[in-house]
């Protein structure tokens, strides 16, 4: 089974790398292009954008020099703007905040600053972008279509779980996933199956059905009452109750006994209407195992482990229409496309009949189910999964950590809890509907008896994780940004780095991408004993006088300072090593804030920036692919619903799921 099963995997990787060289080899060959349906105004190209762009960015983004491998001298007319409307939209939002120019070079006036921005905006857009998906046709150097795809490691534990409404603690068993399209594992480009991965699936399915169908079972549990199942005390119990529903005997085969246990199960796990030919190899292996003298419930391990390495439930396949094209999904499919975009897991049964109805096409009931789905506990899933890896800690704690000698007190403890707070927070925001702005500022924050005793904090009395409303003194703390499991993440394991938390603020928090230092710049200067005693600030701003290193630091720096504050374990401070902290800050943009309260302020008013990088970052994880510029346009309509709607949650979410892309798929023949 397993070897069928790992070359049958190892056969789709083949032709998908072949289906994509083959996709290579006619770009290049016959230099498949498009252009674009609408013309920009060259005139106001000439009048407000060359003359600006000449004047203030040839210095640097020529094609001589080409700072942060950008060169402004390609765009010698407006349309080759319109052909990389991603990349502008990066640039102006530089401009926007006045990081570029950067400081020490010459500035724009006021009114030619406004006319450049003005002119941008009145770009056209094609209109039919937003009914559009990548296709060969309609993309150049298009890179593949979305594939069906296998589960992440934390889908398959979660998927496992809801099936059977038990957690077997199988997802530290799973190897790690890689990061595709936008940072996530949810890219089906980089969810590679192996012969070695799929023998972990296979372990992971021995066990779960050695547990459910241990060697003292020989008789059939009493049954589950009505209303019983979620009152058991025992859910393992409970699942077991579950899969042994029927037993032989009664006028009932084994054989057919082992068929109606089976058959809901097969259709949740699956996610689809079963078959005859689906159930007919499960029964074989069952009829196998009882040949050779297995007891009925033992009889039905080698069934059980069958589904759970089948790739009807560890693929999302999504079927292929008939023809080439772009096709809307049928309801199973996106049933699962929602559910495992909210919950990491397998569609419920509400959502299996509304697929089965189809009544889930329509888009009132798509709405209210998202609503439905938000308000559930497991959009916990969204929190763990989509959150922390956009804040880049889906890692935390197991690359690097706090010196052990210096920070003896950051034990396991301190680290779950710290990141159980990441994910709390960004799963009551989904799940209450909350403002986004919420995830910068907020008068709350989620803490146990451990984390409030670390934070100075009262303890509120428990140890799970509760809401603790902040007084007006304590605002230095309340949102993502300020939280221990992101300065822990942002510092070395002896001191803390501004640098570090200024490019998290920058990249993670507003989208903005900041570049590599260039080589042969000399790390940060060690203090000399024989001078007087410098601040780790007054360090870096002697490190930053070097022009080669002032353009970025200018950006990230400021946004460090303002968490200078926090120790590398996210205690608030007011001084380190005798010397007064000083966490005030001047941006580019010229706006100053006096600590880390300020800046979270600051922050919001660039709420725009903000909702764009998560717009885009959550919508490449619902899509499991890189973004291209098709998408632009929805999230272009995001932004739109999220001002109109106080930026509430529920409306980011809502208009992902209803989107073009998110319902259609492209299909490659």
């Amino acid at each position: 089974m397993l070897t069928i099963f790992s070359q049958a995997c190892l056969r789709r990787d083949v032709v998908s790398h072949l289906c994509g060289l083959q996709l290579w080899v006619l770009i290049v060959c016959f230099g498949l292009s498009i252009s674009m349906t609408h013309a920009a105004d060259p005139v106001a190209f000439d009048r407000d954008a060359k003359p600006y762009l000449k004047k203030y960015c040839f210095s640097c983004h020529d094609d001589k020099k080409m700072e942060g491998e950008l060169n402004l001298a390609v765009y010698k007319e407006p349309q080759r703007v319109l052909e990389s409307l991603p990349k502008w939209e990066t640039i102006i939002q530089r401009v926007k905040a006045k990081e570029m120019p950067p400081e020490g070079s010459p500035q724009p006036s006021e009114e030619e600053f406004q006319r450049f921005l003005s002119w941008y905006g009145t770009l056209p857009r094609p209109e039919n972008e937003c009914r559009n998906l990548a296709t060969d046709a309609t993309q150049n150097f298009y890179q593949g279509y979305v594939m069906s795809r296998r589960l992440t490691r934390a889908e398959y534990a979660n998927s496992v779980r809801d099936l059977f409404g038990y957690d077997f603690q199988i997802l530290p068993r799973i190897p790690a996933d890689g990061a595709g399209g936008e940072g996530f594992d949810t890219n089906g480009s980089s969810l590679f199956t192996s012969a070695i991965l799929a023998e972990k699936y296979l372990d992971v399915a021995t066990d779960v059905a050695s547990q459910l169908l241990p060697e003292s079972l020989r008789e059939q549990p009493a049954a589950i009452q009505p209303g019983e199942g979620s009152q058991s005390t025992n859910p393992l119990e409970t699942a077991r109750r579950k899969l042994l529903a029927h037993w032989p005997g009664a006028g009932l085969t084994p054989r057919e006994a082992a068929r109606l246990n089976l058959e809901p199960f097969v259709k949740r796990a699956y996610r689809r209407p079963i078959h005859k030919e689906d159930l007919e190899p499960l029964l074989a292996l069952f009829d196998q195992a009882s040949q050779r003298g297995d007891p009925f419930p033992q009889a039905m391990r080698l069934p059980l482990m069958a589904i759970l390495i089948s790739p009807h439930f560890l693929f999302l396949a999504e079927p292929e229409p008939s023809q080439e094209g772009v096709h809307a999904l049928p309801p199973y499919p996106l049933a699962s496309r929602l559910s495992y975009f909210l919950w990491s897991s397998l569609p419920d049964d509400e959502l299996l009949q509304l697929a089965e109805s189809g009544q889930l096409l329509q888009d009132d009931v798509l709405k209210a189910q998202v609503r439905r789905m938000l308000a559930d506990p497991r959009v916990r899933g969204l929190g763990e999964n989509f959150g922390m890896q956009w804040l880049g800690l889906s890692q935390f704690g197991e690359t690097t950590r706090p010196d052990a000698k210096l920070f003896p007190e950051f034990d396991s403890d301190l680290l779950q809890a710290m990141r159980q707070e990441s994910i709390e927070t960004l799963t009551e925001v989904f799940r209450q509907n909350r403002s986004l702005r919420e995830l910068l500022v907020a008068d709350y924050v989620f803490v146990n008896d451990r984390l409030a005793e670390h934070y100075g904090l009262p303890k509120p009395g428990s140890n799970t994780m509760v809401q603790v409303s902040l007084t007006d003194d304590q605002k230095y703390r309340g949102g993502l940004v300020t939280q221990g499991a992101v300065m822990v993440h942002t510092s070395y394991p002896f001191r803390t780095s501004p640098v570090l938390r200024g490019r998290w603020v920058l990249e993670e928090v507003l989208g903005s991408k900041v570049p590599p230092p260039p080589p042969g710049v000399p790390p940060l200067p060690e203090h000399d004993p024989n001078a007087p005693p410098l601040s780790l600030r007054e360090r870096l701003e002697k490190h930053r006088l070097d022009p080669a290193c002032a353009a970025c630091h200018n950006r990230m720096d400021p946004l460090g300072f303002g968490l200078e504050n926090f120790d590398v374990l996210g205690r608030f401070r007011t001084t380190e090593a005798g010397l007064a902290i000083d966490a005030s800050g001047k941006l580019p943009s010229g706006e100053n804030f006096g600590g880390p309260a300020e800046m979270k302020e600051i922050l919001l008013k660039r709420k725009e920036e903000f909702l764009r990088n998560l717009t885009k970052k959550m919508l490449g994880y619902a899509l499991g692919r890189g973004l291209n510029k098709f998408d632009q346009c929805v999230i272009k309509e995001t932004l739109e619903a999220l001002k109109s709607n106080d930026g509430k949650s529920r409306v980011l979410v809502e208009q992902i799921v209803l989107s073009y892309p998110f319902r259609h798929r492209y299909t490659k023949k």
